[in-house]
């Protein structure tokens, strides 16, 4: 995880490697569809419309179609061929077997395809101890009103999994929901007629009479009852001889040794079901678990403001006691090509409504006009530092080396803030204890619909989880955007590092480790102009979330520290790698889970769920407005926001994750500003005073 390597382009791998994960994991979800007949389902039998072939009718249960011909055979007198319909079944497969060892009788299973390959040993128990093995179909399924691609694969899958299971190819067959000869009637007549030309001996059940004296093909389900009219039957003294199939009609069994690319074919299967099943259950529960924690963390979200909420209110009602900070504070603004905004930026900071600051403005080697602007600015307050590109953080060092005061403001070269911005942002460091302050940044270009998605990412994701990371003493990040330090606090730890890309998440995290508390005024408001395009969103995220996992990886070690730090590494580390890594990393999954509801499942429950959640949003976003003094109307974006928005940051996560693990540095990507920031504090702070003041 270590940035010091050498330089390399991102992986393009990532997306190759996604897009083979995806199809796997609908190939595999379809399969067990399919084997549940969710998937081009073929579960009922259709009503007979015509009668079966006479010379089928009138003749014995075991049948062979060749074109025109229809041959039929039943038992000798006094022999029962017994047949057991379905299965392997792990409970009563194993006693039938017992069961029939003890009376020294054979049988006929005829298997489901899918389940055999699920209890492979039981198969192979099955033929160890010379019962005869014939084929059920795959599922179960009725080729009579199956597909034609669902009938082939109800065969041919049959025969794979029997070849990988036991080594094993068998032509005996019997059609589900059929029992007697007259049942295979219409469509079940035409399904018999295409098996049989496939080279199956079709067994059915003898529809005159009951009786094990005139010899008749029994069929007994892996039921308990089956189980038990097995045992009266085997102990008739009517019966001389229990057999198999092709044994009673004196036949070479048509059950043969599979070869050698059936049985590679088949162990493939095995595999691919084993594997498929565990993972389809498994992500079934993951599914769950995530729509849980999903919830959980929105509800937690809510709570944990309020909380913070209550607290703001006892200390500004007076109930809590602090003084008033008035310290001078010196302003670091790093800036690289900033001609756009920086001129806003300084400007809103010289009129603040505090005034004792000093504006360092460290010009990191840019090409533009970023340092004639802010040289042209008339203010004593105002210290412009010129030096080559050495990047974000060491410019930020820079500025601090020139800071004359003790307390620290830290602010991107792109944000404007509010008058009382800085007052307030300072208030908290009257607290002995707190190093740093995070404020509250707003977007300011939210009129587009990729802005108001932002916006409400900003009230909702970054501004409350603030919040819950001040009452938890787990603030994982104060942004660059918007930042309070003590001076000695941020020497303590060595200044600004640049071994992430997230130079400020890093800090945070080194603070935390240093003994300091970090927490949030939310009253602090500065305005950002964020992405305008999808491009430069994409670049500034993967900036973001590649830092993030960077500065994760850097302090993993106070996650078994004491104190402070490990508050900070058991709540703030594990809340990041489960709400922004883990879960986002499945997120794609449990989406193709998500359709695969709405298709193949209950579409009218998956729609249900899918609101409820959006419900709980909803509520969220909307206490999350509130909170922040915002206009409810740019909810109306938020289910928009859940089809595109969001899976683009998921994406952003998982080519993160797949850079950092294959040891890739990143280098800094730039977003091209346009210098709307001050605008747009105007007109959002018109929106506000409009809106008028809102209750906490």
């Amino acid at each position: 995880m270590s940035p010091r390597h050498a330089l390399r382009p991102p992986p393009r791998g990532h997306w190759l490697l996604l897009f083979l994960v995806l199809p796997v994991v609908t190939t595999a979800l379809l399969f067990e569809g399919w084997t549940t007949h969710e998937v081009d389902a073929a579960r009922a039998k259709r009503p007979c419309t015509e009668p079966i072939p006479r010379a089928a009718d009138h003749g014995g249960p075991v049948l062979r179609i060749s074109g025109d011909r229809i041959q039929t055979a039943g038992m000798p007198p006094r022999t029962v061929a017994l047949t057991f319909n379905g299965g392997p079944d792990p409970v009563w497969t194993p006693r039938l077997l017992d069961l029939l060892r003890a009376h020294d009788a054979r049988g006929t299973f005829l298997l489901y395809g899918s389940r055999a390959a699920r209890y492979p040993e039981i198969v192979r128990r099955i033929r160890a101890e010379g019962h005869e093995i014939g084929s059920y179909t795959y599922t179960g399924g009725d080729l009579g009103t199956a597909s034609a691609v669902r009938s082939r694969l109800e065969l041919s899958l049959t025969q794979t999994a029997l070849a990988g299971a036991a080594g094993v190819h068998t032509r005996l067959l019997r059609l589900p929901h059929t029992s007697t000869p007259d049942t295979l009637c219409g469509a079940e007549w035409r399904a018999a007629e295409q098996a049989a030309a496939q080279g199956y001996l079709l067994v059915a059940a003898d529809h005159k009479s009951r009786r094990p004296s005139e010899g008749v093909v029994r069929q007994y389900s892996h039921t308990a009852l089956g189980y038990g009219e097995a045992r009266a039957l085997l102990g008739n003294p009517r019966v001389d001889k229990f057999t198999t199939v092709t044994d009673g009609l004196g036949r070479p069994t048509l059950t043969s040794p599979a070869t050698v690319t059936e049985r590679v074919k088949g162990e493939g299967l095995l595999w691919s079901q084993t594997l498929g099943h565990a993972f389809t259950r498994g992500m079934a529960w993951v599914l769950g678990a995530a729509g849980v924690l999903g919830v959980l963390r929105l509800v937690l979200l809510a709570a944990y403001a309020r909380a913070h909420v209550r607290r703001v209110d006892r200390t500004r009602s007076g109930a809590t006691p602090q003084r008033e900070v008035t310290e001078p504070v010196s302003v670091l603004v790093p800036a690289h090509n900033e001609e756009a905004g920086i001129v806003a930026t300084v400007r809103s900071l010289l009129a603040s409504r505090y005034p004792r600051l000093q504006v360092v403005v460290v010009d990191d080697g840019s090409t533009d006009r970023t340092a004639a602007l802010v040289e042209a600015i008339d203010d004593p307050r105002v210290t412009l530092v010129r030096q080559p590109n050495s990047g974000k953080p060491r410019a930020l060092d820079t500025a601090l080396r020139h800071a004359r005061h003790h307390l620290v403001v830290m602010v991107d070269a792109d944000t404007v803030f509010e008058p009382d911005a800085l007052y307030r942002l300072v208030q908290p460091l009257a607290s002995p204890g707190v190093g740093a302050v995070s404020g509250n940044t707003k977007v300011g270009n939210r009129r587009s619909l990729l802005g108001r998605w932002q916006h409400l990412e900003y009230v909702i994701g970054f501004n409350l989880d603030r919040r819950m990371f001040e009452v938890l003493e787990c603030m994982p990040t104060v942004p660059g955007a918007i930042g309070a330090f003590r001076r000695d606090a941020l020497l303590g730890v060595g200044g600004v590092s640049d071994d992430t890309l997230a130079e400020d998440t890093d800090l945070t995290m080194a603070l935390w480790r240093a003994g300091w508390r970090v927490v949030y005024e939310e009253s602090a408001v500065a305005w950002t102009e964020v992405p305008s395009t999808l491009r430069q969103l994409w670049r500034q995220r993967y900036r973001w979330c590649y830092g993030t996992l960077q500065s994760m990886w850097k302090h993993r070690g106070a996650l078994l520290e004491m104190g402070t730090a490990g508050r900070f590494g058991r709540r703030g580390l594990t809340y990041l790698a489960l709400f922004q890594v883990l879960l986002p990393l499945i997120a794609p999954v449990v989406d193709v889970f998500a359709l695969y509801g709405v298709f193949f499942r209950d579409a009218t429950e998956a729609l249900l769920v899918w609101l409820g959640f959006l419900g709980v949003q909803l509520l969220t976003a909307a206490y999350a407005l509130r909170l922040d003094g915002e206009r409810m109307r740019e909810l109306w974006t938020l289910p928009l926001q859940l089809f595109v928005y969001r899976q683009l940051l998921y994406l952003v996560v998982i080519q993160s994750v797949i850079t950092a693990l294959l040891g890739t540095r990143l280098k800094w990507h730039r977003m091209l500003r346009t210098g709307t920031s001050e605008q747009h504090l105007n007109e959002a702070a018109e929106e506000r005073r409009t809106a008028g003041a809102v209750s906490k």
